[in-house]
């Protein structure tokens, strides 16, 4: 058996083993949710993990046992895989391309604004906000702020927040709230900003900002950051995909001569 069929043989033998495991984590997602947000990942990962699965197998039999329709199969899938990593790594740098917190004199956190960032973005988030509050209320991105009743305002300017504790769980500095604690503060009698978020701000701990556009531009930050990170892993992934495809294009021209060869001899 040639070294490229071999190859192939072996990296599908490695990522059919890797299926399982996959597999079995969305399986167990599914059991242990107890919310909509936890159980939203289970369907994805069980999908993938049989996608990986059936195309490891047809490259498995079609490189190992010759069977040249199946490899051409796996060829197929291969290729459209690829050109579909390719556009999603294109069109993720495009629109994590704007948006960018700003920062705010004597403060340790920045400031977000929604404008700022891709309209794709802004309108995804915003037709699908309610369950992704929903979301932000189960992972409890405020509970740090909450149960810091008695930071002292000096102390509190000073902290490193995170984008969504920035966005979410304080009001914005220009709305020139008088300041109580992290999640508790009193707004003047005479509003002076024209920032639309300044009338959403709530002290009650299930709502605070999270209807703010600074919470959605807090979520779109750091979906921007996280996006950016998977487009430099699938700049990764999709040259080692070009390898394997590359060794199984000779693996398949081997299968058609050793068909040939028989039809032949």
């Amino acid at each position: 058996m040639r070294v490229s069929n071999n190859l192939v043989g072996i990296l599908n033998f490695v990522t059919l083993l890797l299926s399982i495991p996959i597999i079995g984590g969305g399986i167990w997602l599914s059991k242990q949710a107890d919310t909509d947000c936890e159980r939203f990942l289970d369907t994805p990962v069980i999908v993938l993990g049989v996608f990986v699965l059936l195309v490891s197998i047809a490259g498995l039999v079609g490189s190992c046992c010759r069977v040249t329709w199946l490899l051409w199969v796996y060829l197929l899938v291969m290729f459209l895989l690829i050109l579909l990593l390719f556009c999603f790594t294109i069109f993720a740098f495009v629109v994590t391309n704007k948006g960018a917190g700003k920062a705010v004199s004597d403060r340790g956190y920045k400031e977000y604004r929604l404008g700022d960032y891709s309209n794709w973005l802004q309108k995804r988030v915003n037709g699908n906000w309610g369950k992704i509050r929903s979301c932000l209320e189960d992972s409890k991105v405020c509970q740090k702020l909450l149960a810091a009743g008695s930071t002292p305002v000096t102390e509190f300017y000073k902290e490193h927040l995170s984008a969504l504790q920035s966005g979410c769980c304080k009001p914005s500095d220009d709305c020139n709230f008088q300041y109580i604690s992290p999640t508790n503060w009193t707004s003047s009698a005479t509003p002076t900003s024209p920032n639309p978020d300044c009338a959403k701000w709530s002290n009650e701990p299930n709502k605070l900002c999270y209807e703010c556009d600074s919470c959605k531009a807090g979520l779109l930050d750091n979906i921007k950051s996280d996006w950016k990170k998977v487009a430099v892993i699938n700049i990764v992934f999709l040259v080692f995909l070009v390898i394997v495809y590359t060794v199984g294009c000779c693996a398949f021209r081997n299968n058609r001569e050793d068909h040939s060869w028989k039809r032949y001899p």
